[in-house]
């Protein structure tokens, strides 16, 4: 098997946990910990100007005198409700700015505190519930292993093509990628997609297909074996770049191999004979624009007609395990049970 020099993307260092990633989550925890840190140190200077500028109305039972560093001894004390009463204050004025001050800035102090902590409680509670929720509900979902650029390719025909984005998870060790896919709203699992683990967060035994898009091919054989073994029924795509280790692929388990290399020097070689065959081509493959090659089932009123009696321009027809072409004597007349690979035009998408 020929092995390439290099994959950059099933192994970077430093990336953190196999943790499952779901679009579009708030601020993190730590980000509103520091926010609200910057908001009590705001708190705590207002109120050492307060008792600062007012200082001459406050008492010291130590040198009777007080200076900043009692200020701000007095305001931290103070605002944390520990109160030592070493510093007091004595004045009239002192004692009304206490009241309608400093009392008012040590309760938003306290709320400041407290609420922090109640709110990462609740959003750590809010993203474990939301979590399970997900699991729960994913069912014949699509699993997309590797995010570059056919992996991303590979999802957006298959979003072209009717499927919603809550039914497909990536998984990629980097963790810059998961949080690209989130951006584009679908969920994540950074980690190493050979181990069955990580397969496992992205509830891969209930998976409907498996996309494998990794750049290494030895890497693509790993992933097939470990979905294959996790999963018996799911169809299994997977992409290579040597057209001699395509066998290898199926014989791990997938149910259809696509040599990256081999098929785009094909479309290469075409268009430089026919430019516009290959336009065509190019056109057929990315769905939702122009002509789309798509597969369907046949209608009730397509069954014991001609292959050219059909509305839609038929290719092939999927008999069994027979992929017969659409002038083979024996696609004609198509049967119930039959799959149609046709070219129809593709909807308008109105804006």
């Amino acid at each position: 098997m020929k092995l390439p020099s290099h994959d950059a993307a099933a192994r970077t260092p430093g990336d953190g946990g196999h943790r499952v990633h779901l679009p579009h989550f708030p601020a993190g925890p730590l980000r509103q910990v520091v926010r609200r840190l910057l908001l009590a140190l705001l708190v705590m200077v207002v109120t050492v100007a307060i008792v600062y500028v007012d200082r001459a109305g406050y008492h010291d039972n130590s040198d009777d005198e007080v200076d900043f560093l009692d200020a701000v001894y007095y305001s931290t004390v103070t605002l944390s409700t520990t109160g030592y009463g070493d510093i007091v204050p004595y004045s009239d004025s002192a004692r009304l700015c206490n009241i309608l001050l400093v009392t008012p800035l040590r309760v938003l102090f306290l709320i400041i505190l407290v609420g922090t902590t109640l709110e990462v409680l609740a959003e750590r509670t809010r993203e474990q519930y939301r979590l399970n929720r997900w699991r729960s509900a994913l069912r014949d979902h699509t699993v997309v292993v590797g995010f570059g650029t056919k992996g991303r390719s590979a999802v957006q025909t298959l979003c072209a093509t009717g499927l919603p984005k809550n039914r497909v998870v990536v998984v990629d060790p980097n963790h810059k990628v998961i949080e690209a896919a989130n951006a584009e709203g679908f969920a994540g699992v950074v980690g190493d997609a050979t181990r069955s683990d990580v397969l496992l967060r992205a509830e891969a035994q209930r998976a409907r297909q498996f996309v494998i898009a990794t750049q290494r091919d030895d890497t693509a054989v790993l992933v097939t074996l470990t979905a294959r073994q996790l999963n018996r029924g799911a169809n299994i795509v997977a992409a290579v770049r040597e057209e001699e280790n395509a066998p290898l692929l199926r014989q791990s388990g997938a149910d259809a191999v696509i040599t990256s290399a081999s098929a785009a020097g094909r479309l290469l070689g075409m268009s430089v004979q026919s430019p516009t065959a290959g336009a065509v081509i190019e056109d057929l493959i990315q769905q939702g624009t122009g002509l789309d090659l798509v597969e369907r089932t046949v209608v009730k009123a397509e069954v014991g007609k001609s292959v050219r009696d059909t509305d839609d321009l038929v290719v092939s027809v999927l008999r069994g395990h027979r992929l017969l072409a659409y002038d083979d004597p024996d696609a004609s007349p198509l049967r119930a049970a039959d799959r149609l690979i046709t070219i129809v035009r593709a909807p308008m998408v109105q804006e």
